[in-house]
């Protein structure tokens, strides 16, 4: 049986296809081979400390989607659209009781805006559950693939007669002619899909139609695009140079890391020009030194030496000095390639002229997604997307399955054009030597006008922090790292503009939503 996302022909997975959640039997046999893991999670709820056991609970069993809503959450009532023509709703859902003064007052306060989008409720058949539809502000490249707007409302004269009938191709006609600042997303529920509104048979074809129009009239014409599955559209920049590229690891010894690295880069890497350098931290052990040697002599890679104590911008600053690739990508020791297709995926992102630092889908130990970007605002400070769900989960608005905006991406797989790295000063070694100085390099890209992405298509392993250990002096530098992130980024961390506030911020990303309805509803736009 195909998903409701496919059904509807928007794409958009609401977390109907993730209901895989661990039964009661299946989590304690799991703990059952973890004493220590159940002992921790026991401890800290038995010591009120409830969110924390949470947290570990999920990382111990896995997690999924829980948004299914009963039929009753649709409300009753519907919003009639004005008469006198102020707005326009391009779509077929309904709007609820109270959307068009929200609309109206939006419209009212700038000037500058000329479509809305909000969330929604959208029911799986007559009588069927209710998923809520809580989409990010305005993401382009979200949309070629995912229709996550429904309904888009445009102010008049935002666009000329006749005005498409399809809210993906009015949202990319608005995009064209007044540019992406002038859609934004309206927190707060709008419109309700009921169960008995049966989307056309055609709907993908017309998404696809839409999507390739927009393409060809902005110059984008080798730009292929595709359906994929479930109703998502594959879409495919165009390749037209492979330059060289350069792969930052670096180490301390572990070559039980960094062998398995390295040897899955030259095996599994699908690309003609391929540089390997090796930052030597100070390696001790004469195995990893002998490997060292070795990797040079045979002109695998070359080794750049950087003792002292571990400061990993740094020491990616000074690799990235004498890097002689276009394209550079820093990865831990801890990262394994198994698909060769990864670094194309990538470099097809991070060649375009607006796109600056890009991010990998990344697997932990247990095949579980370890990333899938950073989200700003949740776990306390900054969270991976969807982390601890299913390693094949569709991810919540088809988010593992098609290349979209987000604020950060992890260094432990992050590529970007050397120009646009160094132009921003790379790294900060200063404020930021071990922690955040990934997040914080691509909120400057951002600022520059360079989009961080991440591409669910390059899917790399990631036993995270395999080789760090913690200290008193490691923990007192994280706070102040932290205290440095929170006072350079703080209006971007109290809300992420591509992450929707009415999730729970106390658990992995897009998992639950939060008892509590989000207290700004003001208009959100990307950048």
């Amino acid at each position: 049986m195909r998903p409701p996302s496919a059904s509807r022909g928007d794409g958009a997975c609401l977390g109907e296809a993730a209901q895989r959640t661990p039964s009661l039997l299946r989590a304690w046999r799991v703990l059952a081979c973890e004493p220590r893991q159940a002992w921790s999670i026991a401890t800290a709820w038995i010591g009120g400390k409830r969110l924390r056991a949470r947290q570990r609970l999920a990382a111990a069993i896995g997690i999924d989607h829980r948004l299914a809503l009963p039929p009753r959450a649709i409300p009753n009532g519907e919003d009639a659209i004005p008469a006198d023509g102020a707005i326009l709703v391009v779509g077929a859902e309904r709007l609820v009781p109270g959307a068009v003064a929200r609309l109206r007052h939006a419209f009212a306060s700038d000037p500058s805006l000329q479509a809305l989008y909000g969330d929604g409720l959208v029911q799986d058949g007559v009588g069927g559950p209710v998923h809520p539809r809580l989409p990010p502000a305005f993401d382009p490249d979200l949309l070629l693939a995912v229709d996550y707007i429904g309904a888009l409302v445009l102010r008049r004269g935002a666009l000329p007669e006749p005005v498409p009938t399809h809210p993906v191709e009015a949202a990319l006609r608005v995009l064209e002619t007044h540019g992406a600042a002038a859609i934004g997303h309206l927190p707060g529920l709008l419109t309700v899909r009921p169960g008995d509104c049966d989307a056309p048979t055609d709907a993908v074809a017309a998404r696809l139609a839409a999507v390739r129009a927009h393409l060809d009239r902005t110059g984008a014409a080798d730009t292929t695009v595709w359906p994929g599955a479930d109703g998502v559209l594959d879409v495919a920049h165009p390749l037209r140079e492979t330059p060289l590229v350069t792969v930052i690891v670096p180490t301390r010894d572990r070559l039980d890391l960094l062998k398995p690295c390295l040897e899955s880069l030259r095996a599994k890497t699908a690309w003609p020009s391929l540089e390997i350098l090796v930052i030597d931290n100070g390696s001790r052990e004469e195995a990893t030194l002998a490997y060292l040697r070795d990797l040079e002599r045979g002109g695998r890679g070359r080794v750049v030496p950087y003792p002292g104590p571990f400061n990993f911008a740094a020491m990616n600053n000074e690799a990235a000095k004498q890097a002689r690739g276009r394209l550079l990508v820093f990865m831990n020791n801890d990262v394994e390639a198994f698909r060769p297709d990864w670094l194309v995926a990538m470099a097809r992102h991070a060649l375009r002229p607006g796109v600056g630092a890009v991010g990998a889908k990344l697997l932990d130990g247990e095949g579980r997604i370890q990333h899938g970007g950073i989200v700003l605002g949740t776990g306390g400070l900054v969270t991976h997307s969807h982390r601890h769900f299913p390693g094949d989960a569709p991810g919540y608005l088809s988010a593992l399955r098609a290349a979209h905006g987000v604020s950060a991406v992890t260094a432990a797989c992050l590529m970007v054009e050397a120009s646009k790295f160094q132009a921003v000063g790379g790294f900060d070694a200063e404020r930021f030597a071990v922690d955040f100085n990934d997040v914080d390099l691509c909120l400057r890209l951002n600022a520059e006008g360079h989009r961080t992405m991440v591409v669910p298509a390059a899917i790399l392993h990631h036993r995270e922090a395999a080789s760090r250990r913690w200290t008193a002096e490691a923990s007192a530098r994280h706070s102040r790292e932290v205290a440095a992130l929170k006072e350079r980024w703080g209006p971007l961390l109290a809300q992420d503009p591509h992450y929707h506030p009415r999730f729970d911020p106390g658990l992995s990303t897009h998992a639950r939503l939060s008892r509590t309805e989000a207290a700004d509803l003001s208009v959100r736009r990307a950048g």
